[in-house]
């Protein structure tokens, strides 16, 4: 019963400040509309994290007295380099693209190059470490401008794959001065695909009738609840015809080593394969070409941070103000 009490309490105390913590985050809403929140660019060393992870790992393997030797050491050598170094070193930027049909991600994309290029000269280097299997036509295809602004400027661009760069996501590829990939990455599909079901028979079966009307005769090509004739199927075929040879134009003007009419049968090829139809430049893994430019070269990882949405800041602080007299509560009745 005392356990019973007490959970009735915790309820009740959780319950109130649930309640004054909205009311409060609430009031503070319409403040918030009036602050203009900036979007925000996120720069990590690259360079630091593997020589922490390095020392961190022979810290490990090390007795406690030796451990601290090697950190004295390794602070001194620290030390040394930056001496030795001036302002001479190259820099890498590190961009991260996991792409969707949509290619949703353009929109961080586009503000991350946009701030890079404020920066970057001729003399860095950006690698795009990608991972797109392709999608919409018109959205990639804005993805893979995006990377041509980093081609207008004459800065490097690597593009790395360590899964797939097929489709759209080779259109994006294609733009770089060099791709390297993992040797069973997936690259290529340089093709264009349509499907569509089509329900007609199925309305029709339950006495639906479905009218489409049209001003202009290529309006429409396939119709998903309409009758498809033979010239509706033709005119897509055109079309789609179009886009491939535009495609592959694309990918000539881009990459010139690539013998286009050998790649542009909509198959794909594992990364091996790909060397050897030079669609990609090496075979390397992101992790070791990155650590291979880190050791004559300062890596930076650059991301994009969003602003979280009011609604997103109400349940982040609801929640951790019930997490927190949770744990207080599981504190005080079952470990205390």
């Amino acid at each position: 019963m005392e356990f019973i009490s007490d959970y009735g309490l915790f309820l009740a105390k959780a319950a109130t400040i649930v309640v004054v913590v909205w009311v409060v985050l609430s009031m503070l809403v319409s403040f918030a509309h009036k602050q203009h929140e900036h979007d925000q660019i996120e720069i990590k060393n690259l360079n630091k994290k593997f020589e922490d992870t390095r020392l961190q790992m022979q810290q490990s393997l090390l007795s406690k007295k030796e451990s601290k030797e090697l950190l004295k050491q390794s602070k001194k050598e620290n030390k040394k380099k930056q001496k030795e170094q001036s302002g001479d070193r190259k820099r890498v930027f590190v961009l991260n693209f996991v792409g969707n049909i949509k290619a949703s991600a353009v929109k961080h994309l586009r503000k991350e190059i946009t701030a890079l290029l404020s920066v970057a000269t001729p003399a860095d280097e950006i690698v795009v470490c990608l991972e797109n299997s392709g999608g919409l036509v018109h959205e990639h295809g804005f993805a893979a401008s995006q990377l041509q602004r980093i081609r207008q400027r004459e800065i490097p661009l690597t593009v790395a794959v360590d899964k797939v760069a097929a489709s759209g996501g080779y259109m994006m590829a294609c733009v770089a001065n060099r791709i390297v990939a993992a040797p069973f990455s997936i690259i290529g599909s340089v093709g264009v695909l349509a499907q569509l079901p089509n329900f007609i028979r199925l309305l029709e079966k339950h006495g639906i009738d479905f009218e489409q009307v049209k001003a202009g005769d290529l309006k429409r090509t396939l119709t998903m609840f309409g009758k498809n004739t033979d010239e509706d199927r033709a005119r897509l075929t055109e079309q789609m015809e179009e886009t491939h040879e535009l495609f592959k134009e694309f990918i000539a003007e881009q990459r010139e080593v690539v013998d286009v009419q050998a790649i542009a049968t909509g198959e794909h090829w594992l990364g091996k394969r790909a060397l050897e139809l030079k669609l990609v430049d090496e075979l390397i893994t992101s992790d070791d070409y990155l650590l291979r430019q880190s050791e004559h070269a300062d890596i930076y990882e650059v991301k994009h941070a969003a602003p979280k949405t009011i609604s997103e800041k109400l349940s982040s602080s609801v929640q951790m103000a019930f997490e927190k007299v949770l744990t207080a509560w599981w504190q005080r009745n079952i470990t205390g």
